[in-house]
């Protein structure tokens, strides 16, 4: 099949907002892989579902997606080279963000333990494995080494032109660490840094925007600030909506926004975004 052809089709939905649609070809997709025995194809699709069911909280058939496309790989004796380590890297990503952070280290290390024996120190696909290492650190708790992982991550990006959306993910990321570690200026220069970057891209803004605008919110609400907190923390739901639709981090944008209008005593505003918290969780 012609894989140049499926990644357009494929970011068509995402630029027109069809996320609808993008399950279906999916699935369809790989099917057609699977018949034509293209397994390059097929294993590109399935690292491709499993970003997207990770993205929309569709967890277990990203576990599904996962599993199949390593088996495979591990038929076709690839379980030594970097596409192997970058799809345990994706797997891993969805354990921590469904929170089944022992599987997810697992993984992680995995990958760490083929990087070591092919990569050189500086490659920036070790920025991709200590910035997920350190969300999935911060998950668990381990905020010391989660800071230390996502330090790592932006020393080896910020040598690298060209990368402003990757940086800026990095720094929102060690912004939510510093949070976790009482460091809240550190944590608000990291992120005022992060949105400037993902500004650069215009109208093509990245899809992790959303999380550096999260965390504005979040430092504005620590500041006691709560009409600007709010309205970082709405223009993240947005950005989620767009890009993902009404999913999982969209809920919990939705119980911050319901927290920050408690403390600004707007009762009639809080109760609306607590209902649209319950009933998005209640649906996934």
């Amino acid at each position: 099949m012609n894989i140049d052809a499926f990644f357009e089709e494929l970011d068509s939905y995402f630029d027109k907002n069809q996320v609808e649609k993008v399950d279906g070809f999916l699935t369809a997709s790989l099917a057609q892989a699977k018949e034509e025995e293209d397994y390059a194809a097929y294993i590109s699709i399935c690292n491709e579902m499993i970003g997207f069911y990770r993205s929309v909280s569709a967890f277990q058939k990203a576990y599904a997606a996962a599993e199949d496309v390593l088996l495979l790989m591990e038929e076709l004796k690839l379980e030594d080279t970097e596409h192997f380590a970058t799809t345990l890297l994706n797997a891993a990503t969805a354990y921590s963000a469904a929170g089944d952070y022992a599987q997810a280290l697992r993984l992680y290390r995995q990958a760490m333990q083929i990087y070591e024996r092919l990569l050189p120190a500086e490659d920036y696909r070790w920025a991709s494995l200590y910035n997920n290492m350190s969300i999935m650190l911060e998950k668990a708790g381990e905020n010391e080494e989660a800071a230390k992982s996502a330090e790592k991550a932006l020393a080896i990006i910020e040598k690298q032109e060209g990368n402003e959306a990757q940086t800026a993910t990095t720094l929102t990321n060690l912004a939510m660490v510093y949070f976790k570690l009482s460091e809240n200026e550190e944590a608000k220069k990291c992120l005022t840094r992060a949105i400037a970057l993902f500004e650069q891209g215009g109208e093509n803004i990245n899809e992790h925007y959303s999380g550096a605008l999260a965390g504005m919110g979040e430092a504005y609400f620590r500041d006691g600030e709560y009409e600007k907190s709010l309205s970082y923390y709405e223009r993240a739901l947005e950005d989620v909506k767009r890009h993902y639709g009404e999913n999982m981090s969209y809920g919990i944008l939705c119980e911050n926004c319901a927290a920050v209008c408690g403390s600004m005593g707007d009762e009639e505003k809080q109760k609306r975004y607590a209902d649209k918290a319950r009933e998005v969780m209640g649906r996934l």
